[in-house]
């Protein structure tokens, strides 16, 4: 049976008689062929073909040569002489630069004669499919040495390979930096296009959107409170305005809580049934006729609900990636980050940091912002009006450097129960990356899992 890497114009290296390396030297003799004829080509061929996608690493350096004769000399519609290419790879070599033997001037000679008139973007095209072909197939190789090694570390061994399978495809779309001039049309239309659906996630609390124009994408968004506060009920708040009333493809990742109970918060704040009725089998006709009045407009909710156990960033990582690939995936929620499996480091602080960094580069990457729960140190306790700061967050580190907006909660019947103030939430948002900072106060009703807009809020508000 044909080996299913064996192409017609492939040499290969062999290991244990399986290919180990793919190669396709004729398309790499047009490519340098063709820079030598007409170096300029290199500016255009940059962008599709890097000099170390070539197998021959003498070729890598003729690119190399004719890119620094093409900036000291002046080019004639020949191009540059394999003469002069070879006169500058031997100073390559004899000052060091250069770790392997040059290519002779008759090959030279040869191959500038290969590179007249032929297609050099085509081949180029197939230099850089076999270089991504040859880093996937280095990393079979070390992910089986990794696999087979005796001192296997699990998070750290696939967070490594999932980074390794990244690279494989070499994204060159976003190496070249754009000029502000470049940006001005975008920066003008965004001055007066207002922020939509389709471009901003509802975070289901009036005031917030207002503030924040919904939650962009490439955010990271912390939510942070003492235990029992209502973080979990301010996550459901926020799944519930993106998944079920907009359908925007949504996750919600539950270190704390299973589905199955995350599920029952989310019924029991979208029907209006009070959660302890629906925990305990209690449902009257009446909350059951609510139920039922949901039931379609959730059944069609994208939402989607992990609640895997000792969730790492590599497993989220992947997780993400494939929901966007499948449903198109918008939004993330994590319940909550201090739960999560951190990766190994000298202290739990400084753990705690890189996962919020890791966050960060994630929802930059993939386009969407994430909303990530924090639980915050008792230093808020220890003052007369327990006001959560932002200096309060638990093993901080870098999460309020990260942090695009940092939200904090606050009740205040939490500590004193007869508060003028009992059933309200504070929303206390402690940083705001481009606007400003304020306290938002909602209602909280606690027995349904949700926050809500302040009803006489809204009636000031209607009646202006």
């Amino acid at each position: 049976m044909t080996d299913v890497w064996d192409d017609t114009d492939t040499d290969a290296d062999q290991i244990g008689g399986r290919l180990a390396r793919r190669q396709d030297l004729p398309a790499e003799r047009i490519v340098i062929g063709s820079v030598m004829n007409r170096p300029e080509l290199i500016d255009e061929l940059v962008d599709v073909v890097d000099p170390v996608d070539f197998t021959l690493e003498q070729h890598a350096w003729v690119w190399y040569a004719v890119d620094e004769l093409r900036n000291e000399m002046v080019v004639g519609t020949a191009g540059i002489s394999p003469f002069a290419i070879s006169t500058r790879l031997q100073a390559m070599r004899a000052s060091g630069r250069m770790p392997c033997v040059p290519l002779d001037a008759v090959t030279l000679s040869n191959l500038y004669g290969e590179g007249v008139g032929l297609h050099a973007e085509h081949s180029a095209a197939r230099v850089a499919e076999i270089a991504e072909a040859n880093r996937l197939i280095s990393l079979g190789i070390q992910a089986q040495q990794i696999g087979m090694a005796a001192d296997f570390d699990r998070d750290t061994a696939i967070a490594a390979a999932q980074a390794a399978l990244d690279g494989v495809v070499r994204d060159n779309q976003h190496n070249t930096p754009g000029t502000l001039g470049d940006l001005l049309p975008f920066v003008f239309q965004r001055a007066v296009t207002p922020p939509d659906l389709s471009n901003r996630i509802p975070t289901g609390i009036r005031d917030l959107d207002e503030l924040t124009g919904g939650f962009a994408p490439r955010r990271l968004i912390i939510v942070g409170a003492r235990p029992g506060v209502g973080k979990t009920t301010l996550a459901n708040t926020f799944v519930r305005a993106s998944a079920v009333n907009n359908k925007i493809p949504t996750l919600f990742v539950s270190l704390e809580m299973g589905r199955e109970e995350l599920a029952l918060c989310i019924v029991s704040a979208e029907a209006g049934v009070a959660l302890h009725h629906l925990d305990k089998g209690n449902c009257t006709d009446t909350d059951m006729q609510k139920l039922h009045g949901v039931s379609d407009r959730l059944a069609e909710a994208p939402l989607h609900l992990d609640d895997t156990p000792h969730v790492t960033m590599a497993h989220l990582r992947n997780l993400i990636r494939t929901l966007i690939r499948k449903i198109g995936l918008r939004y993330v929620v994590i319940d909550y980050l201090q739960l999560a499996q951190a990766p190994k480091a000298e202290s739990r602080q400084v753990a705690v940091s890189q996962m919020s960094r890791m966050l960060k580069l994630m929802a930059k990457e993939f386009d969407i912002p994430i909303v990530v729960l924090a639980q915050l140190n008792r230093g808020s306790e220890q003052r007369s009006d327990k006001r959560p700061t932002i200096a309060d967050l638990r093993e901080s580190g870098s999460i309020e450097q990260d942090a695009d907006i940092v939200i904090l909660l606050h009740r205040p019947d939490m500590y004193e129960p007869e508060s003028p103030r009992a059933g309200e939430c504070d929303l206390i948002v402690d940083k705001h990356r481009g606007g400003a900072r304020t306290t938002i106060t909602v209602g909280a009703q606690m027995h349904y899992a949700r926050l809500v807009d302040m009803a006489a809020d809204f009636t000031e508000r209607e009646a202006a």
